[in-house]
Order: structure tokens, then C-alpha cells, then sequence
């Protein structure tokens, strides 16, 4: 039987030893590398495998020959009881690293995922407004429910406690918040801050639990009935304001508000009585071409008097620059009335369908709504520009009054070929 060979080593050969491997016994060995580097190492073999355990630096600030032979017995221990060392390190390692990424994880907030992902997505929000909504609504319906509470955490009870107080009363902000929340929840599961599914969807989740807006409201905006239109319009032509100049050309030209105040002189084409409203401003990302009827280059006229700078805008404030966002909400509450600015579009719209002969792609494309079917949009090369300026013009007639009205009909105008 071989003699086993126990405490070879000195301290003294520890420090001075040149480069090579040397044995200590019961398993330990010190390497020394060419540049006088050392370390210790515990060689055992287990069901038939030799394997190396590193123990640690053997240099002067390091394991001292003593430590490294305590640390040898013990996982000499360890192997004659059929446990691999060098496995339990790596399992141990892999615990330790779960366990930090887990702390990290709870660190991360639904506040701060949330902000995270408004800064990684803001530059491909065009419109500024979108942007500066998504921090004011999630800071004033979300943040005081789950603000705090990790991502990782966050379940249907936390999302119902932010939408439930909003849901009947707000439904169109209620339902923009839901999506808000969903997609902070989807970047986050994106980046391994939280798994499982997402407690902000609605369908086939929370669609079981809050009821469906259209059973809350007639729509997405309030809109004043076309019948009611040119009545309105004789009130708004007595308005004499910049906003109230804004808020008619918006509606004769069927725009939605932000295309109105952020115009220029420089989109507006006065010889062919054409505004091109470009690409940035635009909801579907795509230049629009809106014809001009005889009302609205009147109004164009009026305020061309205050200057016409090709950057400047067409509807300026009272303080220079364009008019603020609610110019046109605030010039409709003056006058009475709770109906969107928006809603004049679906005016126009339910007008264009039940009192004209216009057809639906006309009337879809003076709205510069996007064609959802793939094919058509393919196939789509014009815009309609010429029978679009005859339908703008029917539309601004009719908003002075010269159609017929009977009760609740109105004849048409004329039905083009």
C-alpha cells in the first residue's frame, strides 16, 4: 500500500519556489507560473473522473499554507462522501447569480420601467403631445396605485385599482391608460425584468372582468349632428378670434386639430388653392394634400393680413408661436357647447355618406384615414385631389347654409357623376 504523502511543503518554499506544480499531500498542490505568480489547487478524483479546484492566490496577501490545508481536509470530506466540489462551487455560483439578478429585478419599479420605456420610444412618437400624454396620464391615474411596486409584481389587481376609477366616467382616457400599462409590462417582460402573462391585456383577460366602452359611450369623440352643423357655423363666423378662425377651417377642411395649429404659410398654396400638410404632422405619416374651398381662403385671407412669413404660422397665439392645443377645445366651450373638435370630423363624414353621392373613397381620403386593406392601399395611386376640391366645397356650402333643411333632412347638394 503507498504512503501517503502529508504537508510537504514549507512556507518558506511557498514564497520561494520557482515555476511548477508541487505537491503538498492529501490532494493540495501549489503552481507557480514563469512570472512568479501562485495559486493553490485541490486535485481529487471522483466515480472515475480527476478533476482541479482552484483554492485561491497562494502569494504573500493570500490563502497561507495553513488556510489551504484546512480547506483541502474539508473537501476531502466532501468527496469521500460522493459530493463533487467543483459541482457544488458552480451550483453555489449560479445561486448567488440568480439571487442578484432577482434583487436587481425587484429594484426595477413599475415607475421606472415605465420611464424607461417612454425615453427608449419618445423620439418615434411624432407627435409631442403623445408624448408628454403618456408621462402626465401614468403619473396622474397609474403611479399612485403601483408606481412603487416592482414590475415584476405588478398583477390584475393592481392594473383594475388604476382603470376601475376612470373606467365608466373617462373611457376614452381609461382605455389609453390600459394600453399604456400593457406596453410598459411587454417591454418589461422583453428585458427578463417579469414572466408570465401580461395582466394589462385586454382580450380574453380584462374584457372578462371591465365592461366593453362601447357600452359606455356612443364613441370615441362627442359629435354635434351634421343637421345642427350650419346653425353652429353662423355662431362660430360671429366669433371673432384667432381660435375661432382656427377651429372653422378646421372643420370646413375636415383636419384634425394639431394638422390646423401646427400649419404654416409655407404649406399653403395659393394658386391652386391647395394646403399640404406634411409627412411629420400627419397621423399615418404621409403627406396630405387638402383642397380649399372659397370659405376657407377667405379665412386664409383674414389672417394673411397679421403677416405671412413662410414659417410662420397661420393661426398664430397671443404670445407668437402657434396657438395652444386646447385653442379650439376652449373656443367650443365658449360658445356652449360640450361636443370634441374631433368630432366635427365624423360630422363631416356621416354627412358625406347620408347626404351626398360622394363615394366612400373620396370622403376616406379627405379624412386621410389609412386604407386598412393591404391590397387596395397597394393599387391606390392618387388622391382624388379634383373630385375632393368639388366635395370640400359642398361641404363648406353646406356649413353656410345652402342646403334645404326639413326637420331632421337635408337635401343634398348635388350628386357628382
Amino acid at each position: 500500500m503507498p504512503r501517503k504523502v502529508e504537508n510537504q511543503l514549507t512556507a518558506l518554499q511557498v514564497k520561494n519556489l520557482e515555476a511548477g506544480s508541487y505537491i503538498d499531500g492529501g490532494g493540495l498542490r501549489l503552481l507557480v507560473k514563469p512570472t512568479g505568480a501562485r495559486s493553490w489547487v485541490f486535485r481529487y478524483t471522483l466515480r472515475g473522473k480527476t478533476r482541479d479546484l482552484g483554492l485561491g492566490d497562494a502569494g504573500p496577501d493570500g490563502v497561507k499554507l495553513s488556510e489551504a490545508r484546512d480547506l483541502a481536509a474539508a473537501l476531502r470530506l466532501k468527496v469521500k462522501a460522493g459530493v463533487d466540489p467543483l459541482e457544488e462551487r458552480e451550483r453555489e455560483a449560479a445561486e448567488a447569480l440568480a439571487r442578484a439578478q432577482a434583487d436587481k429585478i425587484a429594484a426595477v419599479t413599475f415607475k421606472a420601467a415605465a420611464e424607461a420605456h417612454i425615453e427608449a420610444n419618445g423620439e418615434s412618437w411624432r407627435n409631442p403631445k403623445h408624448r408628454k400624454q403618456w408621462g402626465s396620464t401614468l403619473k396622474t391615474y397609474v403611479y399612485p396605485h403601483m408606481g412603487d411596486i416592482p414590475v415584476s409584481e405588478v398583477t390584475t389587481t393592481h392594473v383594475l385599482a388604476a382603470l376601475e376609477p376612470i373606467w365608466k366616467n373617462r373611457p376614452e382616457t381609461a382605455s389609453r391608460v390600459r394600453g399604456r400599462i400593457e406596453a410598459v409590462l411587454n417591454a418589461a417582460k422583453a428585458k427578463g425584468q417579469r414572466s408570465g402573462e401580461n395582466p394589462a391585456t385586454w382580450r380574453g383577460h380584462l374584457k372578462m372582468i371591465l365592461p366593453a366602452r362601447s357600452k359606455l359611450t356612443r364613441g370615441h369623440h362627442a359629435a354635434m349632428p351634421y343637421a345642427k352643423g350650419p346653425a353652429f357655423m353662423a355662431r362660430l363666423r360671429a366669433a371673432r378670434s384667432v381660435g375661432a378662425r382656427a377651429l372653422e377651417f378646421a372643420i370646413l377642411t375636415a383636419s384634425r386639430t394639431g394638422e390646423v395649429l401646427g400649419m404654416t404659410w409655407r404649406e399653403v398654396d395659393l394658386k391652386d388653392n391647395v394646403w399640404t400638410v406634411p409627412a411629420a404632422r400627419m397621423k399615418a405619416g404621409k403627406l396630405h394634400r387638402v383642397p380649399l374651398s372659397p370659405r376657407a381662403l377667405a379665412i386664409l385671407a383674414e389672417m394673411r393680413k397679421a403677416g405671412a412669413e413662410p414659417d410662420a404660422p397661420v393661426f398664430p397665439g397671443p404670445k407668437g408661436g402657434h396657438l395652444s392645443n386646447m385653442a379650439l377645445a376652449m373656443v367650443l366651450r365658449r360658445l356652449g357647447h360640450e361636443e370634441t373638435v374631433h368630432g366635427f370630423r365624423s360630422a363631416f363624414r356621416d354627412w358625406g355618406s347620408e347626404q351626398t353621392g360622394y363615394s366612400n373613397e373620396a370622403l376616406e381620403m379627405a379624412l386621410a384615414h389609412t386604407i386598412a386593406n393591404a391590397v387596395e392601399r397597394a393599387y391606390r395611386r392618387g388622391d382624388l385631389l379634383e373630385r375632393r376640391m368639388r366635395l370640400m366645397a359642398d361641404w363648406a356650402a353646406y356649413c353656410e347654409g345652402e342646403a334645404v333643411a326639413a326637420g331632421d333632412n337635408v337635401t343634398p347638394l348635388r350628386q357628382p357623376a
